[in-house]
């Protein structure tokens, strides 16, 4: 983080966990360039257009949110609210079933801990087989040893995860 000062709790939110608003200020931190703890919308703007975002719905309508703000900067906390706000919109089962097909790429109807392992792989994160056989078993309702659609979605639209 940007400064050693910055404390998650002093922006909690009802819903909100520690990490995930780690998250978000580790993003804000990418977009204040300047380390003036502000991010202008323009320069937010600028950068999705970069990164060839701007087919991304939720994206579209953050974008569409800053333009209605106008030329203020945004502090961490109007720029969390923004981005909770979205994170908070209830996902169609259609997106979610998307995201589905991503993991399971040999088209059994489930994600597999080979599923798994590949998209962690391709995320390029090294991650212990017990760690993925704990997520899998965190998501699958019937201890299956498969994430069937229907348990993702669960997981997905949740707003807290099983421990």
């Amino acid at each position: 983080m940007a400064s050693s000062s910055w404390s998650w709790k002093r922006y909690e939110r009802p819903g909100l966990m520690q990490d995930e608003i780690e998250e978000v200020k580790a993003a804000f931190d990418l977009f204040d360039v300047d380390g003036t703890q502000r991010i202008h919308p323009r320069d937010l703007k600028s950068c999705v257009q970069s990164l060839n975002l701007r087919r991304n719905q939720v994206v579209h309508q953050i974008l569409s949110d800053l333009e209605r703000l106008g030329a203020k900067p945004l502090d961490f906390g109007a720029f969390l609210d923004i981005m909770t706000a979205k994170m908070g919109e209830r996902d169609t089962r259609e997106d979610v079933s998307k995201v589905f097909r991503l993991f399971d790429d040999d088209r059994t109807g489930s994600i597999t801990l080979k599923n798994l392992k590949r998209v962690a792989r391709e995320l390029g994160e090294q991650l212990p087989a017990e760690a993925l056989e704990e997520m899998i078993a965190r998501a699958d309702a019937d201890a299956d040893g498969e994430v069937t659609m229907d348990d993702f979605y669960v997981l997905m639209t949740q707003k807290s995860f099983p421990y």
